[in-house]
């Protein structure tokens, strides 16, 4: 896949600077911007976003949210849903995967073709100690037996991303080094093994063949990334333990699986507040066709939910206001902290759609989107604004570049791909100030 961008984007920035210069970012020049992906999986009816007689684009003054979205409505000057964008070229059917953030297309085991905007943005915008972090939500028991999956970011072609599952593993990756107790020792016994991992690895690494060596070390590299972030959040302890959050039995002992999603979002928020990132994303249903929310009185769970239709459903309404009270957290951490002439929330982006547009088995003819935020003012807000179907979530992704800095005319298309599924060239108008 081709992306048409300004000389030097998309170039790797790597971890030149110091914990301590990284952490000081906010004082220098370049603008402290974050920005916070949400998937919801199984489709983003636009009737669950847009106020009812909405039929153009116009003002949420006046307007009242619909219910499934009604926890926002304090925020609705904050907020921008927008109507009318496609990925018909990702084949989103039951979920686009890697395509829902890539613009391209995506389906079940189909490894990614390049590199996805969350990720894009995570080199753009202000480098941290990690600059990028994926957490992913499911049924207890998917998380249990798999902590860790990839099936949203990407940092290249062939190169997913892992989302983090388990809250225990995420919170001793994060804040092992400042733990104490049984979190501490299996902070230090998981490092201990990592670094011999790590080792041994690159040692026999160089016995394989040379069509394998290539893949093998991308294996070490992970460790070594693994290892080195480690070493970089224990030199900055700190400061890391004013934003720690509080382990509770929800951890050990989670009662239904919505006790492990409300923690891992605690430390996705930590995660922006305390600066070790400015990339977060999160797959509610992690990017596939399951999920579950018995903590919510929902006995039903996975796909059966996608074959329900979402507008006045109770179940959905349910599970759209239990998304949209996280949203509102994330807004509320981020206010509470004071930046520049601002707070931290003057300065994000958060981006709410699904990762298989409208509804499950889509088409994907229509792919709404609702902003939270206005990224350091480049986003209008207050607003819904009704497109005409003729440009594709790839223009959204641009315009996200664009915002932060780097012109970008298609993102993850080329030429051909363009032509066939894009009637414009560069950022949305329509939504920037």
């Amino acid at each position: 896949m081709l992306q048409t961008m300004a000389a030097g984007a998309g170039s790797a920035l790597g971890f030149s600077l110091l914990p301590e210069q990284l952490l000081a970012m906010p004082k220098l020049k370049e603008t402290p911007k974050r920005i916070v992906f949400f998937m919801q999986n199984q489709g983003f009816d636009p009737a669950t976003c847009i106020p009812e007689g909405m039929k153009r684009s116009g003002s949420l003054a006046k307007v009242k949210l619909p219910e499934p979205i009604s926890p926002l409505e304090p925020y609705k000057d904050r907020m921008h849903i927008i109507n009318g964008l496609h990925g018909i070229h990702t084949s989103p059917s039951h979920s686009a995967f890697f395509g829902a953030l890539g613009g391209y297309r995506g389906s079940d085991g189909v490894p990614p073709s390049a590199a996805t905007i969350d990720y894009e943005l995570s080199k753009i915008l202000p480098q941290t100690l990690l600059p990028h972090l994926c957490i992913g939500m499911d049924s207890i028991e998917n998380m249990r037996t798999k902590p860790t999956i990839a099936t949203l970011s990407a940092s290249g072609a062939g190169q997913p991303i892992f989302m983090h599952s388990n809250p225990n593993h995420l919170y001793q990756m994060l804040y092992g080094g400042i733990s104490t107790g049984d979190i501490r020792r299996q902070h230090e016994a998981r490092s201990n093994v990592f670094n011999q991992i790590e080792q041994l690895a690159a040692a026999k690494g160089n016995a394989l063949p040379a069509a394998d060596q290539q893949r093998y070390g991308q294996f070490v590299d992970g460790f070594k990334e693994v290892n080195g972030l480690r070493d970089r959040l224990d030199s900055v302890a700190g400061h890391l333990r004013k934003f720690a959050p509080k382990v509770d039995g929800r951890y050990t002992s989670p009662e239904h699986e919505t006790d492990w999603h409300d923690v891992l979002l605690d430390l996705g928020i930590s995660s922006l507040t305390s600066g070790i990132t400015n990339t977060l994303t999160i797959g509610s249903g992690r990017g596939e066709i399951f999920g579950a929310w018995k903590g919510l009185g929902i006995e039903q769970q996975g796909h059966n939910l996608g074959h329900m239709e979402q507008p006045g459903n109770p179940i959905w309404i349910k599970i759209r206001q239990y998304n949209s009270r996280m949203l509102v957290r994330i807004i509320e951490a981020l206010d509470s902290i004071p930046e520049g002439s601002g707070t931290m929330m003057d300065h994000t982006l958060i981006v709410y759609t699904s990762n298989n547009a409208d509804k499950q088995h889509t088409s994907g003819a229509n792919w709404p989107v609702m902003l939270l935020g206005n990224f350091d003012g480049a986003f209008k807000t207050g607003c819904f604004t009704q497109l005409d179907g003729k440009r594709p979530i790839n223009s959204l992704y641009a315009t996200l570049l664009e915002a932060s800095g780097v012109p970008c005319e298609h993102f993850n298309m080329n030429e051909k791909l363009a032509r066939k599924f894009d009637s414009g060239t560069g950022p949305l108008q329509e939504i920037l100030v």
